[in-house]
Formats: structure tokens, C-alpha cells, sequence
């Protein structure tokens, strides 16, 4: 084996150790926050938020969005709640892209990869876009093209159901993703269970299971983006997706949504690019494209909006990513 080839072999190992350890110590401190937030801050208590301030609550329902980042599974079952319960359709919105995109795993890792300038411009983009978008939406009657269906409460199920994240009828009910029902007495035990344990051990089991569960994508990402670092040659990426290629932002936007990579495998994968000289408002566009829409959540949506309900939706994730990528190269190159 050649000297060029070891030390690739070397740089990419070096890489993968540095982002493992790293995205880990950083994933663990940043979901045991968030779960010690959620203690006080439930899903239902969000619901009950939205509902209450109806068309006024743009700015309110970001910000929930931003520190209330629930499982994948559960936005649907969540956004379902919020129209039964007659939440206002702008903060809905409004609440529906800022939770994603917003979540403060992607802020923290951001933060770190990129450093807080980084972090804050994101941040802004995010907020901003999504309010706005909520309530030109609102104003310009997309209301419409919400199914009625949706608005109807589910069919009740049979004791023993095991279908996760079905959609529930009750507020409460859309407590946790993937409930699973138990007799009454089963429920006692585990509420005296639950008073008895520590909530600083019971966030920690929480973390520890979201973490093996993200754990897979994590270390996919790590692994692609150190071989990226290690072996892909820096004038590929500088020639097709340097600062001075113009098509690279909206050729990285449109390539995100349909691609969706979780925010645990994007984020250490962009590094590596960034390393590597890919411009990093390419960079934003990709992880905006990818972390704010994806395949399956487009086809979930297909049962709670309409056609042009999904494509305004496709259409300002898309035009927050774009302007996202230009904007942050006319501001900071």
C-alpha cells in the first residue's frame, strides 16, 4: 500500500474517532436537557398553549417548536391533535416547520461544527421563515385545503392494540409516541414506579434509549463523512460545490428533501465537506432541505392536507433553503 494511501487511511480514522466522540458527548448533554424540559413542558401542555392563543400565537408556537422536539412518529398524531382540538391554522404552521427544523440537537451540533454565528443565522432563518410563512398562509386562506377527515376523531381501537403512533382522540393522549395500553392496575404500579424513581435517572434511561435508537444514523453519518474527509479530493467538491459555484445551493436543496438524512448524520457529514472546501451555504440548504421535509412525512401529510396544501408546504422549505445558502454567502463570504 502506498504512502499517499495509508495517510488517507489515517486521516480518515483520525476523523472518525474525533466526530465520534465528540457528536456523542454532545448528543447525550443536549437530549438529557431537552428531556428535563419535556418533564414540565408536555406535549399536551403545548397543545393546550396553541389552542388557547389561536391566530395569535406566531412567534410563541416557533419557539415551542424550537424546545419541544418530538419523535418523527409522533408529528402526525401531534399536528392531528392540534386541528381536533381547533388550534389556530397559523401557529399550526407555524409549529409544523419550526419543530423540525428548530430542534435543538441540529442548533447544538451546528453550535459546535460551525461555531455560534453559524448557529445564530440558522436560527434566525428558521424562526423567521416559519412565522412568516404561518401567517401568509393564514391570511391567504390555506385553511382550505385541509381534509375534513381530519378533523374527525378515530376510530376507537381493541384493548391490545400494538400499532404504533396511532392517533388518538384525547389531548392526553398523544403524550408519548407509541404508547402501549395497559390494564389498571399495570398503570398504578407504573405511576408509584415511576414517583419512586429519580426524574434525573428517569430522563437518563429516556436519553440513553433515544440515543441507541439515533445511534445507527449517528455513526453512519461519522463514517461517511470521515471517508469523505479522508479519501474524496478537495478540488471535486471546490469545483462543483465551492463558494464560487452558483447552482450548488439549489442543486443542495432539492437534493435534501428527497434524501432526508437525520440531523445526528448530516451535521458530521457537512463538516467533512466544509473541511473538504464545499461552500457552507450549500451546506445550509442541505441540512434546511433535509431536516425540514422528507418522503414519508410528505406522504403522512397527504392525509391531513390536500395537494396544494403539500406543495405551499414543499415550496417553503425549498425557498427557505435556497434563500438560506445566498444569503448566508452574501453575508458572510
Amino acid at each position: 500500500m502506498s504512502p499517499e494511501m495509508l495517510n488517507m487511511f489515517k486521516e480518515t480514522a483520525e476523523m472518525f474517532v474525533f466526530l465520534a466522540v465528540e457528536l456523542t458527548l454532545l448528543f447525550l448533554l443536549i437530549s438529557y436537557l431537552v428531556g428535563m424540559l419535556q418533564e414540565f413542558l408536555t406535549p399536551s401542555k403545548v397543545q393546550s398553549i396553541l389552542t388557547s392563543r389561536k391566530g395569535k400565537g406566531y412567534v410563541v408556537a416557533a419557539l415551542l417548536g424550537a424546545i419541544t422536539p418530538f419523535c418523527s412518529c409522533s408529528t402526525i398524531p401531534f399536528l392531528k391533535g392540534l386541528l381536533r382540538a381547533r388550534a389556530g391554522f397559523g401557529p399550526m404552521m407555524v409549529f409544523l416547520l419550526a419543530s423540525p427544523l428548530l430542534n435543538p440537537v441540529i442548533i447544538g451540533l451546528f453550535a459546535v461544527t460551525f461555531g455560534a454565528k453559524v448557529a445564530f443565522f440558522y436560527f434566525f432563518i428558521a424562526m423567521g421563515v416559519s412565522v412568516t410563512a404561518g401567517f401568509i398562509l393564514e391570511k391567504l386562506g390555506f385553511e382550505q385545503y385541509i381534509r375534513q377527515e381530519a378533523y374527525e376523531l378515530p376510530a376507537s381501537k381493541t384493548v391490545g392494540s400494538n400499532s404504533c403512533c396511532d392517533s388518538k382522540p384525547a389531548v392526553t393522549d398523544i403524550n408519548t409516541c407509541c404508547e402501549v395500553s395497559t390494564s389498571a392496575s399495570d398503570k398504578s404500579k407504573l405511576h408509584l414506579s415511576a414517583k419512586e424513581e429519580s426524574r434525573w435517572l428517569r430522563v437518563w434511561r429516556s436519553t440513553w434509549k433515544d440515543f441507541l435508537q439515533v445511534l445507527p444514523y449517528l455513526f453512519i453519518g461519522i463514517l461517511f463523512g470521515a471517508f469523505i474527509y479522508g479519501f474524496l479530493p478537495t478540488d471535486f467538491i471546490v469545483q462543483y460545490a465551492g463558494e464560487n459555484t452558483w447552482y450548488a445551493i439549489p442543486i443542495a436543496a432539492v437534493i435534501g428533501i428527497p434524501l432526508y438524512i437525520r440531523a445526528e448524520a448530516v451535521i458530521p457529514l457537512s463538516a467533512a465537506l466544509v473541511k473538504k472546501g464545499m461552500a457552507l451555504g450549500s451546506v445550509m440548504a442541505l441540512i434546511i432541505g433535509s431536516a425540514g421535509a422528507s418522503l414519508t412525512e410528505v406522504i403522512l401529510l397527504r392525509s391531513i392536507f390536500k395537494h396544494q396544501m403539500i406543495i405551499a408546504f414543499l415550496a417553503i422549505i425549498l425557498g427557505m433553503a435556497i434563500t438560506a445558502g445566498y444569503l448566508y454567502g452574501y453575508l458572510f463570504s
